[in-house]
This record gives C-alpha cells, structure tokens and sequence, in this order.
C-alpha cells in the first residue's frame, strides 16, 4: 500500500509559469492550543482551560505541527509529551503570545484619554506666566498624562507641531498655519512700560495709542511674536521702532526700559511677575480698545488626540481663571 505524500508536491510546468510555495506561519489560534497542550500535557484539561472544544484543539494542534513541518507532542493513549522540538515551540510560543499581550496592553492604553506621553511647546513670552498655574493642575487632573514642556520661539515651535515632534503648542494666535485647529483662551492687554521719570508717568487717565509716535520703543529680537505684535500697533499710528537696542527675552527688555532706553509694550500677563523685581517702571493703560493679544493651543487636526486636547482647552482656561490671571477668558 502506498502511503499518500504529507504535503502535496509541487505542481509540474514551466519554470517560468510556477509562483514560490506561500510559506504558511503558525496562527496566534495554534499557538496558543499547543502551549495550554504542552502545559497540561493532557487535551481535555488543555481545552477545558482555553473553553473550547477538544477536537478543535487537536485540530489546532496538528495545524501547528503541518506548519513547522514538525511533530510537536508525543500522544500516547495515556498521556502526551513533548518532543524536543516540542520543548524548544513552546518556549517560543509563550514569547510570542506574552509580546502580543503587551502590544494589546500598550494599545489600549494609548486608547484611554489623557494617557501617556504629551509634548507641549510654549513660547517664552507665555511661559514664565502661565506655566505655573497650568503644571500644578495637569498633574491633579491628568496624572496619567506625561506632560513634556519645550519652550522655543513661535516659528521653532510651530514647525515641530507640524512635524510631530510636538502634540500641542501654546502661543500667540492666530497662527496661519493650515492644517492646525486654533483654541483661543484668552486675551490680555498691552500695558506700556516706561522708565520711572519719563513724562508719560506722569500723566492721568489712560493714554491714547498716538502717543507711540516719536517713542523710542525697545522691541524683542526677530523670532518673538510680541516683536511682530509690537511692530503692528505702532504700524496702526504711524508710529515706528526707533530704538536700537534689542533684547533677547521680555525680563532683558523690562530692564532696558527701566534702564531708560526706551519704552516698550508689556503683556499684562507677564506684570505680576516682571515688576516684582523692584524694576523702576510705570506701567500705564491704553484707552479701549487696547492694543493686545490672544493666546490659545494649537494643535494638529489630524492628530488622533484632537478630542483630547480640546478638553484640555477647557481646563487650561479653567486653570488660568482660578489663578486670577489679569486676563479675559474666552469661552
């Protein structure tokens, strides 16, 4: 009697017409029947312990050893043992099933909200001001969420927002940039700031924007969005930026003012923080409506997260309010 080959033989015909065998892999299914066989050594306990039946299970099996091209398990009437090969597939498959537990694990965390790594860029004219209400509540209310803070100038930050290398940016809108969903905050007033002495501090009443014309106003170096902001409320008077000293962060710039070599726009944000310092300045108020800006979160629209971060929004405005920033919060 002849014994019918295992696998079938390869089909005969020109070489050029025969596609390459399609080489079959192991299912996570066969894998995981073979391991609770080699861990019971006993079929009925094995397939009582995946809840399934044991022919299915033995049909698993045995898949698995056509596969491999191998014989897995010793089946005696009485018991089953593992061949060698059997020995060295088992450790191997409990590898792989183990790997793909975690893969499952690691998923379904990345679904739950606020989980996770989150990198958030902020630019330096906000960032001494309004990080210290935001940290203290992302890690109240999100302590799951792995905050990273890189602060950079508006356009460093924006590209990497939209390169991935950032989740979410905290600046100055709007930015203009497609692709990216704007969450205004809130706005906040410029505040002119002039050494202590000058004639403007000590006028009454709040000033009128004419009065930057002839100023010498001290502005941020090229990069800060409060330069271009500056530069467009001067531009709106007829005004311009005579000064020729610039300065590479705000509190250089408070010190140049209180120095006495010039004047310059100051966020109100940033006063609690930058007069606190014994700086020889007066602060006075622009008539309504005072020149100013908008803060707010960007992000991308295609970013898995967006839901996410538009909570977020929500409670960075909460955050802000509570710390009774001299903001307007946007709703």
């Amino acid at each position: 009697m002849t014994r019918r080959p295992p696998f079938p033989p390869r089909p005969e015909g020109p070489a050029s017409t025969l596609q390459p065998p399609r080489e079959l892999t192991p299912t996570l299914a066969q894998l995981r029947a073979f391991l609770a066989v080699a861990e019971h050594l006993h079929f009925r306990e094995a397939a009582t312990a995946l809840r399934m039946s044991q022919p299915a299970l033995s049909s698993a099996v045995s898949a698995l050893e056509e596969t491999l091209h191998t014989q897995l398990l010793e089946r005696t009437t009485r018991k089953v043992l593992l061949t060698p090969a059997g020995d060295r597939v088992a450790v191997h498959a409990a590898r792989v099933l183990k790997a793909v537990g975690d893969l499952m694990g690691e998923v379904a965390h990345t679904r739950e909200p606020f989980h996770g790594p989150a990198h958030l860029g902020v630019i330096p004219t906000v960032a001494p001001y309004v990080l210290p209400a935001l940290l203290p509540m992302f890690a109240r209310k999100f302590p799951r969420l792995k905050l990273t803070v890189h602060e950079a100038k508006t356009e460093t930050i924006l590209e990497e927002v939209r390169e991935g290398r950032l989740d979410l940016v905290l600046l100055a809108l709007p930015t203009e940039t497609a692709g990216l969903v704007e969450e205004p905050l809130y706005e906040e007033d410029f505040l002119l700031a002039c050494p202590s002495g000058h004639p403007l501090a000590e006028a009454d009443g709040p000033l009128e924007r004419d009065v930057l014309k002839g100023l010498d106003i001290v502005l941020l170096n090229q990069g800060h969005c409060l330069r271009e902001q500056a530069i467009d409320v001067c531009r709106e008077v007829g005004a311009r930026a005579t000064a020729a000293t610039y300065a590479t962060s705000l509190p250089t710039l408070v010190q140049l003012v209180a120095g006495g070599l010039g004047v310059t726009l100051l966020p109100e944000s940033a006063v609690p923080v930058e007069t606190g310092r014994r700086a020889r300045l007066t602060l006075r108020r622009f008539q309504p409506p005072a020149p100013g800006r908008t803060i707010g979160l960007a992000y991308r629209a295609s970013s898995a997260r967006a839901p996410e971060y538009a909570q977020l929004a929500t409670a960075v405005r909460g955050a802000v309010r509570a710390r009774r920033l001299p903001v307007r919060i946007i709703p």
